[in-house]
């Protein structure tokens, strides 16, 4: 497959593609109410940030503890399922009668649970798109994703305004209810990729074979520290630019994102993709080490754009990723993977954070970017080297 047109020929892959761009609408617009009603309730405004975030910290737990799962439970009822089982969850945080502890307690527990429907989900992307397929699934869903955070934060905004952090909840536990429907009709029932019951033994053991392997580890490592690091700089532009002029950051780096995955995912190969990793993710950092001299919001709305045009890199690094582990713990791995990023980019936002109470704002992103080139420059060899099939064949295969 080397076209979009080709994989949206896939009537599985189209289902995927609409249950993603409406589970990150509803995902968006949860975020913003639960952060909205937290402040509310404590005038905190460390707690508002963690609400926002706190989906996002469970999940690489959840991989870990969880992840073995996704390979041990048919894939269209699993994931039917959690979509039903979050929706009811976000019709509780509706319901407002949850204390505070209570909305934190339940939006983590979801996030260990996201990580399993993640890697499921991502199994059988690769599944149904295999080869270069693969990378143009990635390339589509990551432009779904852009577009529709933009979306979420505008619908969000405006039921915030207009109905208040109630009316968000009951709209987002709608869209999962509906992401549902789409899912049971869209997806054709598979048998588990794994057969057994899981035991905790069995996923442990998956899990160390997968972070025991250097090649692995290394592979995991590209996709969890030097973006983290760059997401830790993009936290930072509400403080740096203020609640108007930070808009404009966001829809930067949410437009350089989209046109870094078409151009990358559309036109090139995979050779060429491991030829681009360092230069890619090299680009990713070194726009921020401009915001040291603070830089007017034009010009910082520039060097956003540039710099989330390297997030590309990361196609090149999932597909060789999906090519070191073996297909049988596929989901597993994948989820791991997923929620680790996820975990690593709030983690990085937590900590430049806390950096700026004692630095400059614009100090911090540049450190932010300073240190994501310094990973990269650490992971090089990930980065560069090409996974051959006898390496593909297990986990642990020798270093």
């Amino acid at each position: 497959m080397n076209t979009y047109r080709e994989i949206f020929a896939v009537g599985e892959f189209r289902t995927l593609f609409a249950a993603q761009a409406v589970t990150v609408v509803g995902k968006t617009m949860e975020s913003l109410a639960l952060s909205t009603l937290v402040y509310a309730h404590t005038g905190s405004p460390f707690l508002a940030a963690l609400a926002y975030l706190a989906g996002f910290l469970p999940q690489a737990v959840g991989a870990l503890a969880l992840g073995g799962l996704a390979d041990r439970l048919p894939p269209r009822a699993l994931l039917v399922s959690w979509a039903l089982a979050r929706a009811v969850a976000v019709a509780v945080l509706a319901l407002g009668v949850l204390p505070v502890w209570g909305m934190f307690a339940l939006v983590m527990t979801c996030g260990l649970f996201d990580a399993v429907a993640g890697g499921a989900r991502q199994a059988l992307l690769a599944d149904l798109l295999p080869g270069n397929g693969y990378v143009l699934g990635r390339s589509a869903l990551n432009i779904a994703v852009g577009a529709t955070q933009i979306a979420g934060f505008a619908l969000g905004g405006t039921l915030l305004a207009w109905a208040g952090p109630h009316a968000a909840l009951w709209s987002g536990a709608a869209l999962g209810a509906l992401v549902a429907l789409m899912q049971r009709l869209g997806l054709r029932a598979r048998p588990p990729r794994v057969s057994g019951r899981p035991t905790w033994r069995q996923i442990r053991a998956v899990n160390g074979e997968l972070l025991g392997d250097r090649r692995i580890r290394g592979l995991l490592l590209v996709q969890w520290v030097p973006n983290g690091l760059v997401v830790g700089a993009e936290a930072l532009y509400v403080p740096y630019a203020g609640g108007s002029a930070a808009g404009a950051l966001f829809i930067a780096a949410a437009g350089g994102m989209l046109a870094g995955d078409l151009v990358v995912g559309r036109w090139t190969t995979p050779e060429r993709r491991v030829r681009l990793a360092v230069p890619l993710f090299t680009l990713m950092a070194v726009p921020y080490l401009f915001f040291a001299l603070s830089p007017g919001t034009w010009v910082a709305t520039a060097l956003v754009a540039v710099a989330s045009f390297g997030f590309a890199g990361h196609l090149g690094t999932q597909e060789r990723y999906v090519a070191a582990v073996p297909e049988r713990v596929r989901g597993q791995a994948l989820g791991l993977a997923g929620s680790g990023t996820m975990a690593g980019q709030a983690l990085a936002a937590s900590g430049t954070g806390t950096l700026a109470e004692f630095v400059p704002v614009s100090a911090a992103m540049a450190l932010a970017g300073v240190a994501s080139l310094v990973a990269t420059a650490c992971l090089c060899p990930a980065l560069t080297r090409p996974v051959r099939a006898r390496e593909a064949s297990r986990p642990g295969g020798g270093s």
